[in-house]
């Protein structure tokens, strides 16, 4: 699913989850080594050998995700997927998340969130959104970590589908290289606003 649309072209939140999402599922991206990121792919579920005892990030993103994997070019990220995952998970991990990195008004002491994100099992990270280029924007999109409980969860009950889009990475690299932006922007993730659930972890606002 695409639409023609421009991640810089209007205002939006400085913290804001923008993702492809139904009434059921939510798109989310990360990047693999082809051994673990095809076979994903094939089965529409992760292998045996990824490990379910590790935090992993999700994206839902599809440009951050090409700023973070270089359109699949980075060593071990050579495989890009798609995971279709259940909003019922995702809400989940967002309501149980802590925020990465300690901030004043919102914890009431450093030793207070340490604690917590050690409980958590799921963090959760605002970086600079990109545009197709590759450039910073103002507005900040979700990483979000899973451990533990949330990992396990998230590789074998939230999962609904796997796909393997390196090739619309691709696709959509070589038209920017070429200064056809437009055409590309055609070929982008349909990403709306996706409602924050109760409990998600905001910072402070910059003011």
């Amino acid at each position: 699913m695409t639409a023609s649309v421009s991640v810089s072209a209007t205002t939006r939140p400085p913290h804001e989850i923008r993702a492809l999402h139904t009434a059921d599922t939510v798109t989310v991206y990360q990047a693999y080594t082809p051994s673990l990121g095809l076979p994903a792919a094939r089965d529409g579920r992760f292998p045996a050998a990824w490990k379910r005892d590790r935090m992993t990030w999700i994206k839902p993103s599809f440009l951050w995700m090409m700023y973070r994997c270089g359109w699949g070019t980075k060593e071990g990220q050579e495989t890009v997927l798609a995971i279709e995952i259940t909003r019922e998970g995702f809400d989940w991990a967002l309501g149980h998340a802590e925020l990465s990195h300690y901030q004043h008004g919102v914890h009431p002491d450093r030793a207070t969130w340490q604690r917590d994100l050690r409980r958590a099992p799921a963090r959760v990270q605002w970086d600079p959104e990109r545009d197709l280029h590759l450039n910073r924007l103002p507005h900040r999109s979700l990483q979000l970590g899973l451990a533990g409980e949330a990992s396990r969860r998230y590789a074998d009950e939230w999962t609904v589908a796997v796909r393997d889009v390196t090739p619309l990475a691709r696709k959509i690299h070589a038209l920017v290289r070429a200064g056809a932006t437009d055409e590309a922007s055609t070929l982008l993730p349909a990403e709306s606003p996706y409602p924050l659930p109760e409990g998600t972890p905001l910072p402070v606002p910059t003011p």
